[in-house]
């Protein structure tokens, strides 16, 4: 809960004022040295006029600092809509909020470089980071959503996208400061292409989500690359990512939750393009006539393109996790080396 000691008028400057005498000489002393000189003065002259500070007032400007520096951290590392949900879970939906306007205003530019990634043009964002170093791009990449993610990894040249990919993984390991000095340079480069008119986290999981959106023959070859380069990475990326076969993984109270909310056209295609395991093993979690009339929809269907099978499957992965996130289904763990074919 945010304390209210501090009043929401109060300036910028007048709070960082109150929070340096807060601190003390020689905390305040090695803070001063990163500011600019003109930024000294103005900071100097507002510590000047300062009279006496409650300890309410000094509480709750001590709050509001620590408050704002994990927002300013969530918005580093997942993006805008990462940072939004990660502090209405902490601080409520008002306060998130009242958090987000006033890290808005403190951040300006670096702030808005963030929002301007997830509303950018993807056309528009493919032409900007294909010539960027690829911790930009990991930079880039992190700040969008899975799909969006997904689309541009896919769209850089074959031996680029497991270095990229390794380096969101490590995204989380790399200090704030950094990540905001390349931000900045990111949202200058975007201003320069002018406004967007399209409307999301770091690390590891990020990884997984967006190579869950790969069709699977880009996944797989940089899977395998990354697994070459780093096992133990390979290994956590698959531990997040759900792919079609890992179907095999639900049990079959839980595939009876999936097949009711799939539509059967889309059941079929998907089905198109698996093994026979995973075949018997959906068939199984039906009435024998159920399976029958499936197999003999699937025989019917005929060649189907790749992609559209695919899609099908995506479809089906989509309520899987839906189900995950409500209780209904439990994924117990990877299936290892297996890829949809």
């Amino acid at each position: 809960m945010i304390v209210n000691a501090v009043p929401e008028r109060m300036s910028g400057i007048d709070k960082a004022a109150m929070f340096l005498v807060t601190l003390g000489e020689d905390a305040s002393a090695m803070i001063l040295k990163h500011l600019s000189e003109d930024e000294v003065q103005k900071v100097s002259q507002a510590v000047a006029k300062l009279t006496n500070i409650g300890s309410e007032q000094a509480d709750g400007i001590l709050e509001e600092f620590y408050q704002m520096t994990i927002a300013q951290d969530y918005v580093v590392k997942g993006g805008v809509d990462y940072a939004k949900k990660m502090l209405m879970s902490a601080f409520g939906p008002e306060s998130a909020k009242r958090l987000m306007d006033r890290l808005s205003k403190a951040l300006g530019a670096d702030y808005s470089s963030f929002d301007a990634l997830q509303r950018a043009d993807p056309q528009q964002l493919a032409k900007f980071i294909h010539n960027e170093h690829p911790q930009t791009i990991a930079v880039v990449l992190s700040h969008l959503n899975p799909t969006q993610a997904a689309s541009l990894l896919e769209s850089l040249p074959a031996e680029m996208r497991s270095d990229v990919a390794v380096r969101m993984a490590g995204l989380d390991q790399i200090s704030p400061e950094i990540i905001q000095k390349i931000a900045v340079v990111i949202g200058h480069k975007l201003q320069a292409l002018g406004e967007f008119s399209r409307e999301s986290y770091g690390g590891v999981r990020a990884v997984a989500e967006m190579f869950n959106r790969l069709d699977s023959v880009t996944s797989k070859e940089i899977l395998e690359d990354i697994e070459v380069k780093d096992l133990n990475l390979f290994e956590t990326i698959r531990q997040l990512m759900f792919v079609f076969e890992d179907l095999l993984l639900v049990d079959q109270s839980g595939l009876k939750e999936v097949l009711s909310r799939t539509d059967r056209k889309i059941l079929t295609a998907a089905l198109k393009g698996t093994s026979d395991q995973l075949r018997n093993h959906i068939f199984a979690s039906m009435s024998q006539r159920g399976a029958e009339m499936l197999k003999e929809d699937i025989d019917a269907l005929g060649p189907v393109k790749i992609r559209d099978v695919e899609s099908a499957q995506q479809q089906i992965i989509s309520i899987v996790r839906q189900l995950e996130g409500e209780g209904v289904v439990s994924i117990k763990g990877a299936v290892g080396e297996q890829y949809v074919v």
